[in-house]
């Protein structure tokens, strides 16, 4: 090597070195001016992580109690505790141990989970054999029951000498359901009618 290349080199390496040095106080200078920010900022993301993980072991231990709790009511319907803690601790839970309980005594009780309450409007359509809530109930496109629902109106029909209605009604169910069975039965029985 020359010493032209030496002095280029030397050179090249403290213009590396000062770029980092400067670099290096920049950010210094912009810790000192933003400081207090940037200990917030810290701050804050350490409590949410923290409150994250908290609110996650809280409602894990929510929900076990609410599941024993549930346990408990299925054991024992009366159990008055257990209800009070399901309430507490999941309200959709209590809601269906409402419904189990009052299910088993013959009851109907008023419930807001959908298809909780979607079975119980047919299953009291159906007990009165009433064509119009049938209708509308097996009219709601994501009811769990539509087609037997449908089933269940053309077979009323039939029952009340409705016969036309009840093979137009049968056509609404598709050829690929799984009550397709039962509706082939059917249209053989209104066959002769």
């Amino acid at each position: 090597m020359s010493l032209k290349d030496n002095v280029d080199y030397v050179k090249e390496e403290l213009n590396s070195e000062e770029k980092f040095l400067e670099s290096f106080v920049k950010v210094e200078r912009f810790y000192n001016k933003n400081k207090i920010i940037i200990i917030t900022v810290i701050v804050v993301l350490i409590a949410l992580v923290i409150g994250f993980y908290i609110s996650k072991s809280v409602n894990a231990s929510n929900k076990l109690e609410a599941n024993i709790a549930l346990n408990k009511v299925l054991q024992n319907p009366k159990d008055s505790a257990a209800l009070e803690t399901l309430k507490q601790k999941d309200e959709k839970l209590y809601e269906i141990a409402q419904y189990l309980n009052a299910k088993d005594e013959g009851k109907t009780v008023q419930v807001d989970i959908k298809f909780l309450k979607e079975i119980t409007e047919y299953e009291k359509a159906l007990k009165e054999k009433n064509i119009e809530k049938l209708n509308e109930v097996s009219m709601q496109n994501d009811f769990l029951l539509k087609e037997f629902a449908i089933f269940n109106k053309a077979l009323i029909q039939t029952q009340n000498g409705k016969y036309e209605d009840a093979k137009a009604t049968l056509k609404l169910i598709p050829a690929d359901s799984k009550v397709n069975d039962l509706v082939n039965v059917l249209k053989h029985y209104l066959a002769t009618k």
